[in-house]
């Protein structure tokens, strides 16, 4: 069985690797559960953001890496069981000389660019704070965005936490803060993604994930890759067992 699945640039969920092969954490959770379900052959499609569901919808691909799981995203595509719950990050310049600790503190201030990535959740949140279209920059990934920062073009970049972290890790020009966004842990989770048409597959993930989420493997497979405790028994605490 073949199974095509499509990522974007975002460590440490996925990237491409040195060897020009797809890595990360959600990759290797893929390639687990592929091979649980008799994937002889994985094929990986590299693309934006603003291509995952209409690429899956299309059918150039089946199947999506991780990415939040929205009402309004669950009415295009079908979602896995969530996989992981993490909150929002910035990314900021080293000492944080804007003190943005939230998207209220960008808000406040008309002298802040904040840089996101078209269509994904953060691009609400920021909004529903009251940060104006004028202060808002838009990027196709994580890569440019912080090619953006480092030459002044932002004040901040808003992703995930962990994506941040991760960002800020590998460059002491950076840090990253925590984001409250006033959600719940329920309200931040994401799963992989599949055509509505496409339900064997989707059953099929689902029946692995089960089995395999929360075991000694995965959290150690996660932890490479900085994920904490949190970030994953946040999803196992309400995995109900397949109807």
């Amino acid at each position: 069985m073949k199974v095509r699945i499509a990522y974007i640039e975002e460590p440490p969920f996925y990237w491409t690797g040195d060897d020009g092969r797809p890595t990360g954490a959600d990759i290797e959770l893929a390639k687990v559960v592929m091979r649980a379900i008799g994937a002889s052959d994985i094929e990986y499609h590299r693309t934006s953001f603003a291509e995952f569901l209409p690429g899956v919808q299309e059918a150039r691909w089946d199947m999506n890496v991780p990415i939040f799981i929205t009402a309004e995203r669950g009415r295009q595509v079908d979602f896995s069981v969530p996989v992981w719950t993490i909150g929002d990050g910035f990314l900021v310049r080293s000492g944080n000389p804007k003190a943005l600790t939230s998207y209220g503190a960008v808000a406040a201030r008309g002298d802040v660019r904040l840089g996101l990535i078209a269509a994904q959740v953060q691009v609400d949140s920021a909004k529903a704070a009251g940060v104006r279209d004028d202060q808002i920059v838009l990027f196709k990934d994580q890569p440019e965005a912080i090619a953006a920062m480092l030459v002044g073009r932002i004040d901040a970049f808003a992703g995930t936490a962990l994506g941040n972290r991760t960002a800020a890790s590998a460059n002491p020009a950076l840090d990253s803060v925590d984001v409250d966004v006033g959600k719940s842990a329920a309200e931040l989770i994401g799963g992989f993604s599949f055509s509505k048409g496409n339900p064997g597959l989707l059953q099929a993930v689902n029946a692995e994930l089960r089995r395999y989420l929360g075991t000694p493997d995965h959290r150690a497979r996660v932890a490479k890759y900085g994920f904490t405790p949190a970030e994953i028994d946040g999803v196992i605490a309400k995995m109900a067992p397949e109807a």
